[in-house]
């Protein structure tokens, strides 16, 4: 098993990046964040290969003190599920120690909302570090990037760019519930997303908690799941994709499986989406697509564990994409010379995707109370 990863591009002079085509003049455009409009720089790479990965949660204090403590900060739940709001805290200024116990508390709560920060106007060089701590920093296959900042994942809609979405364009709504790209042999792990700019209403994200959609299955369903393992492609996303030269990569099939076993927490989730995943290993069609659909629907209809991330300035979340699933809302209006969605995301990759299947049992028995653990052992 390779322990590097291949993730990072070579240096590309600056000059090779080519612009997408957008309603923003490159070259002469006032808009405060111009430099991370998307562009692409032409020619294929070679495929990412396995590392090992060593996730910063494990090096955590379990009580995250430096974290939870640290002055002025305030942590609210969203709901029981998933979700906490930070007030107070800045993260561009998270001591090393902080952000082991940010990832910790990430991989809890599957997504934290930070209110008020400076983050999209600490600089490049600094939003990149900060994402590096997590892991290796993936770049996209096809999706834009920031003029010499690769890493740096711009996702944009203006009136020229992005206005016709070909995944969902003959859908009833704009809906599109994944991990971040699921098919890559290391999935995705504690990552970034920030806004530069918004329409004045729409453009939401909505997140979910896959963790709580296993929990609430029934104890003998979740047993029928383990041991299951699934394809995930990117050849459908390829396939529909505008702009075929701007592929970086060819893409990729990789086999994982339906439960996996976070590496920190050691909970188990479900780890199947409807954009990427495709079939169940060993089983007929019609066998894998009675319980691959079962599980799309009850994932995406759960509410109990479903929250909504409204964007405004300064907005900053951190979610665990192991664990998580999300989807853009594409329900704004857009005018030409007025309306954009700028978002930025820094995407660490993580380990590949495991099934530990004595974890489950291992995280039940450290939930009970400690009086019932010590009459055990003295039993």
């Amino acid at each position: 098993m390779a322990t590097e990863t291949q993730t990072a591009q070579a240096q590309v002079a600056l000059d090779k990046y080519v612009p997408f085509e957008t309603s923003v003049d490159y070259k002469t455009s006032e808009y405060k964040y111009a430099s991370y409009l998307p562009h692409y720089v032409p020619g294929k790479q070679p495929p990412l290969i396995e590392f090992k990965h060593e996730d910063p949660g494990l090096r955590a204090d379990p009580e995250k003190k430096a974290l939870l403590s640290a002055p002025g900060a305030t942590f609210d739940e969203i709901t029981p599920a998933i979700g906490t709001e930070v007030h107070g805290l800045q993260l561009s200024s998270l001591t090393s120690q902080q952000r082991d116990e940010l990832a910790l508390l990430t991989a809890e709560r599957g997504v934290l909302v930070f209110k008020d920060q400076d983050f999209a106007d600490i600089g490049k060089d600094k939003q990149k570090e900060f994402g590096a701590h997590f892991g290796p920093l993936h770049i996209h296959q096809h999706g834009g990037q920031t003029k010499g900042y690769p890493e740096l994942l711009p996702v944009y809609r203006d009136f020229k760019a992005g206005a016709v979405d070909n995944e969902i364009k003959n859908n009833v709504s704009s809906i599109k519930w994944h991990t971040d790209m699921s098919y890559e042999i290391n999935g995705m792990g504690t990552t970034i997303f920030f806004c530069l700019s918004t329409p004045k209403s729409g453009g939401d994200t909505l997140y979910l908690s896959t963790t709580a959609a296993y929990e609430n299955l029934s104890e003998d369903y979740r047993r029928r799941l383990h041991g299951l393992y699934a394809t995930h492609s990117g050849f459908e996303q390829a396939k529909v994709a505008d702009d075929k030269d701007r592929y970086i990569r060819d893409p990729i099939e990789t086999v994982h499986p339906v439960v996996r076993t976070h590496p920190v927490t050691k909970k188990n989730s479900l780890y199947v989406n409807r954009l990427y995943t495709r079939k169940i290993q060993g089983w007929k069609e019609e066998e894998s697509a009675s319980v691959l659909n079962f599980l799309y629907n009850h994932i995406e209809h759960g509410q109990d564990w479903h929250i909504r991330v409204h964007w405004t300035p300064g907005t900053v979340v951190v979610y665990d994409n192991r664990i998580t699933q999300h989807s853009a809302l594409r329900d704004f209006n857009v005018t030409q010379g007025e309306t954009r969605r700028h978002m930025l995301r820094i995407t660490p990759q993580a380990e590949r995707p495991l099934f530990d299947p004595t974890a489950e049992a291992a995280v039940a028995e450290q939930s009970k109370p400690r009086q019932e653990q010590t009459a055990v052992q003295a039993d």
